[in-house]
């Protein structure tokens, strides 16, 4: 009879050390952030890069117009899919946004870039990725990704495939 006793407390007393265990390690994963890359509400990452024009253009920090930082590759048929639609809102409202392409040179030929921005007629700057550094910083996990960053510096929103009709509602909305 003792012995059950002990054997009954033993086991409340593991079951009470599993469930704690389960509790810490969830509070613990709620105070770690999900990842290191930005998210919306939050600030934007200083990003640094030559452009296929000669300049370097940087994003983070106050600017005077809303910013579209798309990341993408010549080789990915999304991006070659959202590219009129790009070129097509940037020429419509290049007076109320900016674009920066980042073309993810590190996981693309140039001359292939160059080809695709040739064929598109993109009048937005292209930036050159040439080491990584955009997926380090901005933590994208597949192209096209794209980050509208309002003119305080802070991404709003993260879009995978541009949907033109959204993006032209957001763009009117944080251009105002």
């Amino acid at each position: 009879m003792k012995r059950n006793w002990i054997i009954t407390g033993v086991l409340i007393l593991l079951a009470g050390l599993a469930v704690f265990q389960a509790i810490s390690a969830r509070q613990e994963k709620a105070a770690r952030p999900a990842g290191v890359g930005p998210k919306p509400g939050l600030a934007a990452p200083v990003l640094e890069l030559p452009a296929l024009d000669g300049q370097t253009y940087r994003v983070g920090g106050e600017r005077e117009k809303p910013l579209l930082l798309n990341f993408w590759a010549s080789w990915c048929g999304p991006c070659r899919e959202e590219a009129p639609d790009l070129k097509r809102l940037y020429d419509q409202y290049s007076d109320r946004f900016d674009i920066y392409a980042v073309n993810v040179t590190v996981q693309d030929e140039l001359a292939d870039a160059r080809k695709m921005v040739k064929e598109f007629d993109f009048k937005f700057p292209v930036l050159l990725d040439y080491q990584g550094q955009s997926l380090s910083v901005y933590q994208y996990r597949a192209i096209p990704t794209s980050f509208l960053i309002d003119k305080k510096g802070n991404v709003t929103e993260i879009i995978n495939v541009v949907d033109p009709k959204h993006l032209e509602e957001k763009i009117l909305e944080l251009s105002k």
